[in-house]
Parts: structure tokens; C-alpha cells; sequence
């Protein structure tokens, strides 16, 4: 998965590659040739007493470290532009792919594991690919041209290469084959410090109200202890390579220097030739060591590519139409034929042969238990997930032969947990219509009874809003939601229990206001509160994923068993607490 992933995306920088092996040759080139003019420095210019062989010599010694520093550096920078240019594109390939998603993907992954693989995975990759262009490119043209000068110094040595390169090798071989299990640890231990971290910060209000900081803190620790488990175990394995190296370094240096002074001293090399040979070993072994030292990277990169590829090559369970009909003839109308839904791995569907029709200039609720299906219901309209059984229809047409963007453009829904992004009033607002006028904006606001404390807010419809909406309360935060649908003007408002938050006062204003806009449009509430819809055109009681009722409130009150005991427990509980 590795290999394939950067040969798809460095491909389109061929010509960045291409100079990078170019500038890497020639410095390699480079520094070969510098031991070989030190030996001839010192052999024919210090020992012969040529003090004008030294100085010409030394001048294109000179030459070569200039030509070597700067394809260095210019290989450097191909080499980070390429890496760097990978990795944005590897991300916005995954940021890509998980926009896709349905909410079944989603929930498959978990937003933690789909962060960190969207960040710390890519990191790792690009990581790899730089060092591998900026370092590793060199070290095979290295180590073979430092054998070949080597051999051309002394091949009586030679056989110090042959023993010091293969035990360079076996040994950091053998350390690098047990990092591989650890490092697939150590990710997975990531993706649980990031979940738990991600569930505390989002949860704190929670946390704090059941004063639960000590078990969160527990659990923070018991995730933050099995990460730093996993990186001691792949740290302890690391320490090993530092010595392993140096050894090998350090008893071939003295091999060197043991076996060749007896040569030396033979007549058999010059003092110059075993400078050579000496730093030509080291340059091969320095080859090896780069080697190996990436080597320790890639199983780690391995790991974050397989990651990676299983969100690139998870298609989405929502499929776009090979020939989709861009736009319903009768675009309000929504018709729900004999669906049934189950989520892969349950037991039980949570829809069974749910069936009723909402049409333009009506208003249609549905409620029920928790648990019945409701929101799950609203998720099928609005093509968040596809029914497993039956169909959903849009203006008459089935909504997976519709473009997805023409499915979410008529369909403007209210969530039932509403979320804000970080930015302004404004910028909130706009998401649904990004040409929006500030008067349409006020308007918006207005009709969802939020233009009151929005005018009182710091800016207006500049006033700043955190992440998620944290710093205005719930019933503001689904005000502003709904205000985001109505600026679309969508022909379908889709409500998922986006009044639970607003007092009845609030709620009935609310109602009015929105009559006039969605007349001509298609409305579906899914309600808790009985008294909210007494007056709503038809009512959808659900009952454990089945419709055990379907009209108006009064007729419902003498024929649906579910909705009387709905009723009558919203009654006694507004009874008891009058008395």
C-alpha cells in the first residue's frame, strides 16, 4: 500500500523527482571523488614536498565541496517541495473521501481514527518520502560507487567490506523486523488517546455536572499509559541501532587501520590509498546506516499507509446515480413507499414497512418513543443513509436517481443536536446560501426568533461564534440552525426535534413566523411535546421502528392506543407540575 500510494500521488511531480536523482548523482559524485584527491595530496604533494600539486590539488578539492554543498541544497529543497506537495494532496484525497461518507462510514471509523489518519498518517508518509529523496536516494549510488573507489585504492581490503556491510546490515535488519508489530501499536494507541481526549473536551459540561473528573482522568491516564507503553517498547528497540552501528563503525575503522598499516609497511599501499580506502569504507557503511535508518521508518509509514488506504479505497454506502435525474418535477412532495432500514451487524431492522406521503403546504410530524426510529426516518429523506427495503421519493422520483446535490438543495434540514462552526453569525447563516444579503440574513433571524439577541451580541451578525456554538446556549444555538434553513429556502424543511430547546412561548412565535415561508414548502417535525402539534395536518405515531398510527390529532385520540398513552403522560406530567 505504501509503494502504491506514492507512485499515484508523486507522479505528477516526475520532473521534481527526475531533479532530485540528478542533483543526488552529482553530489555523490562529488564526495566519491574527494578521498581520492586527499590521497593523491598526500601522496604525491605531501611526501614528494610539491607544494604547487598541493595547492592545485586543493583548489579543485575546493571546487567539488562547492559543487557538492550546493546540488545539496538544491536537492534538499526538490526534495521537501515534493514531499510537501504529496502530503497536501494525500490529505485533501482523504479529506475528500471521508466527505463522501455516509453517516454508516462515519460511525464504522470513528472521527478520532479518521483525524489522526487525515493528520499524524499523512504525516508519516511525507515524512518518509522526503528523507527518502533528500537521503536514501544517495545511499545505494554511494555505497556502490564507494566500493568500486575503494577497490580501485586497495582491493587486499576488500574483504573488510564484505564482513563489515553484511553484520551492518543483519543487525539493524534484525531490530527494524520487531519495530513493525509496535509501531501498528503505537497508532492504535494514538487513535485512543484522540477519542478519549476528543470525548472529554466535547463533553466536559457533563463530566463537570456528574463530577466525574476523577474516572475521566482515570481513563485519560489508562489511554495515555498503554500510548506511552508502546513508544518505550519502540524507543528501547531504537536505543539498539546506535550502538549496533557504532560498533560496526569503530571495529572497521581499526580493522582498517590494523590490516593496512602491515601493507603499508609492505610496500604494498601508500599511506595516501589507506586514507582513501579508510573513508571510502566509512562512506559505504554511512550508506548502509542511511539505509537502515530509513528502513526503520517504513514499517511505521507501512502501517499509516495501510490506514490510509482503507478510507481511500472505502466507498460510501450512499451511491450516486450513473444517470441521475438533476432535478424532480414536483420537488416538495415527499413520498415514503414500504421502507424498512437495518444497520449493518443488528439483530433488528428499525424501520419495518413504514409508508405515508407529505405534500406541499402541509405540515406532517412524527412521533414516538425514544428508540422508534425517527431520526433514523429523517436520515433516509434527507439521503444520509439509503433504505435497505422500499423506497423514498422526491417529487416523485426515487432520491437515489437523484444527483446527491440535488437531493441536499431541496432539502433543507435542522439537526437534532444543531452544530455551528467556528467563525461569525453571518458566516453561519451564509453556509446554506452563500450570496445571502444581510437583509435576508436579519429576516432569517427574525423568523426563528433570534434576531433579538443576535442584535445583542458584540458585532451583530459579525459577532463571533466558537466551534460547535459553545458560546451561546441551546435554545440560541437552535435558533441559529433554523435561521440557517430558512435563508435557503429549501422546498422540503426537514426538523429533527429542533424545538426541544425553546420554551412554548418561543416555540408557538416560532411557528407562526415560519407559516408564512413554508406554505408552499414540504414540512416534517419530529416532535416530543403533544401540544406542540395538536394542530399539524398529519401525524406519524411510530412505535418500534413500525407507523401504529397516521392522521390528526383528534382522530388519533380515538384510534391510535400509542399516542392516547403518549398524550396522557404529557398531560399528567404538566398536571403535576401545576400542583
Amino acid at each position: 500500500m505504501l509503494i502504491h500510494l506514492i507512485r499515484t500521488y508523486a507522479r505528477p511531480y516526475r520532473r521534481a523527482i527526475a531533479a532530485v536523482l540528478a542533483l543526488q548523482l552529482v553530489t555523490t559524485l562529488a564526495a566519491l571523488y574527494l578521498p581520492t584527491l586527499n590521497a593523491e595530496i598526500i601522496d604525491r604533494g605531501v611526501a614528494a614536498g610539491d607544494t604547487g600539486f598541493i595547492v592545485r590539488t586543493g583548489a579543485w578539492m575546493l571546487l567539488f565541496s562547492v559543487l557538492q554543498i550546493g546540488a545539496t541544497v538544491w536537492a534538499v529543497s526538490f526534495s521537501a517541495r515534493t514531499a510537501m506537495g504529496v502530503g497536501r494532496d494525500l490529505r485533501a484525497a482523504v479529506f475528500h473521501r471521508v466527505g463522501t461518507f455516509s453517516a454508516r462510514e462515519v460511525a464504522l471509523f470513528g472521527a478520532p481514527t479518521l483525524i489522526s489518519r487525515t493528520t499524524n498518517d499523512v504525516t508519516q508518509v511525507q515524512t518518509l518520502l522526503f528523507m527518502a529523496l533528500a537521503m536514501m536516494v544517495s545511499a545505494p549510488i554511494s555505497m556502490i560507487g564507494g566500493i568500486i573507489m575503494a577497490l580501485r585504492q586497495d582491493a587486499g581490503l576488500s574483504w573488510l567490506i564484505v564482513v563489515a556491510v553484511p553484520l551492518l546490515i543483519l543487525g539493524v535488519g534484525a531490530v527494524i523486523r520487531q519495530m513493525l508489530p509496535q509501531f501498528r501499536t503505537v497508532q492504535g494507541a494514538i487513535d485512543s488517546v484522540n477519542r478519549v481526549l476528543r470525548e472529554q473536551i466535547t463533553g466536559i459540561r457533563v463530566v463537570r455536572a456528574f463530577v466525574r473528573e476523577d474516572v475521566e482522568t482515570a481513563r485519560f491516564a489508562v489511554a495515555n499509559a498503554t500510548l506511552t507503553d508502546a513508544a518505550l517498547t519502540v524507543g528501547r528497540l531504537q536505543a539498539w541501532i546506535f550502538p549496533i552501528v557504532s560498533t560496526v563503525l569503530n571495529v572497521s575503522t581499526v580493522a582498517v587501520l590494523w590490516f593496512g598499516a602491515g601493507r603499508v609497511q609492505a610496500g604494498e599501499m601508500q599511506v595516501g590509498a589507506l586514507t582513501a580506502f579508510m573513508a571510502y569504507l566509512m562512506q559505504i557503511l554511512m550508506a548502509v546506516m542511511m539505509a537502515t535508518f530509513m528502513s526503520m521508518m517504513i514499517p511505521r509509514a507501512s502501517v499509516s499507509a495501510e490506514r490510509i488506504g482503507a478510507v481511500l479505497d472505502t466507498e460510501s454506502s450512499v451511491v450516486p446515480p450513473t444517470n441521475p435525474v438533476t432535478a424532480p418535477p414536483h420537488a416538495a412532495e415527499v413520498e415514503v413507499r414500504d421502507v424498512s432500514f437495518q444497520y449493518p451487524g443488528a439483530q433488528h431492522p428499525v424501520l419495518e414497512h413504514v409508508s405515508f406521503t407529505a405534500r406541499p403546504g402541509q405540515t406532517t410530524a412524527i412521533i414516538g418513543s425514544t428508540g422508534a426510529g425517527k431520526t433514523t426516518l429523517l436520515n433516509l429523506i434527507s439521503r444520509s443513509f439509503d433504505a435497505t427495503g422500499g423506497s423514498v421519493r422526491l417529487g416523485g422520483v426515487d432520491v437515489r436517481n437523484l444527483a446527491l446535490d440535488s437531493v441536499w438543495a431541496h432539502v433543507g434540514v435542522v439537526p437534532q443536536r444543531p452544530f455551528l462552526f467556528s467563525g461569525t453569525v453571518a458566516s453561519n447563516l451564509r453556509y446554506g446560501k452563500p450570496g445571502a444579503t444581510d437583509e435576508e440574513l436579519w429576516d432569517a433571524l427574525r423568523i426563528a426568533q433570534a434576531a433579538d439577541f443576535v442584535a445583542a451580541m458584540d458585532g451583530g451578525l459579525d459577532a463571533k461564534i466558537t466551534q460547535g456554538g459553545s458560546n451561546v446556549s441551546g435554545g440560541q444555538r437552535q435558533r441559529l440552525a433554523i435561521a440557517r434553513a430558512v435563508v435557503r429556502r429549501p422546498d422540503v424543511y426537514v426538523f429533527d426535534d429542533a424545538f426541544s430547546a425553546l420554551d412554548l412561548a418561543t416555540d408557538a412565535r416560532l411557528r407562526r413566523a415560519l407559516h408564512p415561508v413554508t406554505q408552499a414548502a414540504t414540512v416534517i417535525v419530529v416532535a416530543q411535546r403533544v401540544s406542540t402539534i395538536v394542530d399539524f395536518d398529519q401525524i406519524i405515531v411510530l412505535d418500534d421502528g413500525r407507523i401504529v398510527g397516521q392522521g390528526t390529532h383528534d382522530e388519533l385520540l380515538l384510534t391510535c392506543p400509542t399516542y392516547q398513552e403518549i398524550a396522557r403522560s404529557q398531560q399528567a406530567a404538566q398536571d403535576e407540575v401545576a400542583a
